[in-house]
């Protein structure tokens, strides 16, 4: 046996359609087998806030070990993880093949999938998650949205986090009017063929956070591929599913992979490439999905054609060539690597796109901002995630960037909050983060 696994970590299927899947014996039992090798190690001791509060269970209990923490007592870690993958992705040595075969995020997926059939989910959480029918409703009446959730507006902060337990002071995204897919049914997009890549055509997958809340994700990449020779379409099947699957709504996730698998299989048929707007949609459709519906061929295929934004740009700079044009921006970028873009395992590809410009002064932030999708606007997570982020929000006001970037908008937006925390009075502060994508398209001198 060895003390750690050298090998690629890998994944089982969720074998959700086993009764066994939701039995609470067995979770409990291998709960407590998994967290006994989690207090024998602790290396993820400063991930997240689920590690904190399981050992402090631990040492705080009567003889300092598991067998006297009561199982009721473990649902408060199971809460504070927000599916981040960083321990099985980054830290942990004995994720499979190694024989302890330890999963710690797929782990709290279960335990909250058993509680979601057990009527125990929290419904005010399960409505903020239905990112499509949100979507709908804030982008129709933007205006009315966006007023609402200010988080300036007193009245009614203060009545979503007594009803719907959101942070009065967690910033939440802004709604957008006209949709993305809207905006790109009327654009008159001119691809240039004299581009390197000109062979290329790609469907670009407009992610809700891209199609509700900030098009400019999408326009960005349009014009940049555009640029670059690549013939692009936009569509938008349904949600990936993320935040439901945080919530262990495994059929609700499986339903929309489905459904945008379905769509998204005629399109590969036809020689297109898919390209995800956000790393956390990028990773459903290339892993999660097929580790739920693994029998289902169009989730299959689609998992081997997706392609991350910043991941597809990179692989026309290695393969074809850019197209010329790119030119040096003012000021540095300090550049957020999101966890759900290191969870895809393919590199950090978004700063080897930022280094493609030229004179590019980056300023990489490895490290999670806290924010964890859903969990972090929470009342009782918002002050937890702006702690764990702190060290991000640190390194980006001692590098005093022009820019603040993520691949991930909600991480962007939240270490923007944690920067205005620990400001010194009258500090200039970037007024906005991007999505690197964004920048890109202004070192080319695309206007969005």
């Amino acid at each position: 046996m060895r003390e750690g696994s050298l090998d690629a970590p890998v994944r089982h299927i969720i074998d959700w359609n086993d009764p066994d899947f939701y039995d609470q014996d067995k979770i409990d039992a291998e709960m407590e087998r998994v967290f006994d090798i989690c207090h024998g190690c602790r290396r993820c001791f400063n991930l997240c806030d689920s590690f904190p509060k399981l050992f402090d269970l631990i040492d705080e209990s009567e003889t300092g070990e598991l067998d006297s923490v009561d199982k009721k007592d473990y649902k408060p870690v199971v809460d504070a993880c927000t599916l981040c993958d960083m321990c099985f992705m980054v830290t942990c040595p004995y994720v499979p093949p190694h024989e302890f075969d330890l999963d710690f995020p797929h782990l709290m997926l279960r335990y909250r999938a058993a509680e979601l059939r057990q009527g125990k989910g929290d419904k005010w959480v399960r409505e903020l998650t239905k990112t499509d029918r949100n979507g709908k409703l804030g982008s129709r009446f933007s205006g009315l949205a966006n007023w609402a959730s200010d988080t300036k507006n007193g009245f009614t902060r203060g009545l979503m986090e007594s009803v719907a337990g959101v942070d009065r002071n967690a910033a939440l995204p802004k709604y957008h009017a006209p949709t993305y897919l809207d905006f790109a049914k009327a654009e008159n997009v001119k691809v240039n063929a004299q581009a390197p890549a000109k062979a290329r055509k790609a469907v670009l997958y407009a992610t809700c956070f891209a199609n509700y809340n900030n098009p400019d994700i999408g326009k960005a990449t349009r014009a940049v591929l555009a640029l670059n020779g690549v013939e692009t379409e936009v569509v938008y099947p349904g949600c990936c599913g993320m935040p439901q699957f945080e919530q262990g709504d495994m059929a609700a996730v499986a339903e929309n992979a489905r459904k945008v698998a379905r769509e998204m299989s005629a399109w590969i048929d036809k020689g297109y490439d898919i390209v995800a707007l956000v790393p956390s949609c990028a990773l459903m459709l290339k892993f999660e999905w097929p580790l739920l519906l693994p029998e289902d061929e169009s989730v299959k295929k689609l998992s081997q054609a997706v392609f991350d934004v910043t991941e597809y740009v990179v692989d026309i700079a290695g393969k074809e060539g850019l197209a010329e044009g790119l030119r040096p921006l003012e000021g540095g970028v300090a550049l957020h690597i999101a966890c759900h873009a290191r969870a895809q395992n393919m590199g950090n590809k978004a700063r080897e796109m930022m280094k493609l410009i030229p004179e590019a002064e980056i300023k990489q932030l490895p490290r999670c901002s806290g924010h964890g999708g859903s969990w972090g606007v929470l009342k009782g997570n918002f002050e937890t995630a702006l702690k764990i982020g702190k060290p991000v929000a640190l390194d980006t006001l001692k590098a005093k960037p022009r820019y603040v970037a993520s691949e991930c908008p909600l991480a962007g937006e939240h270490i923007l909050q944690g920067m205005e925390r620990l400001a010194e009075p009258g500090q200039d502060l970037p007024k906005r983060a991007h999505h690197p994508i964004e920048i890109f398209a202004q070192a080319y001198g695309i206007a969005l």
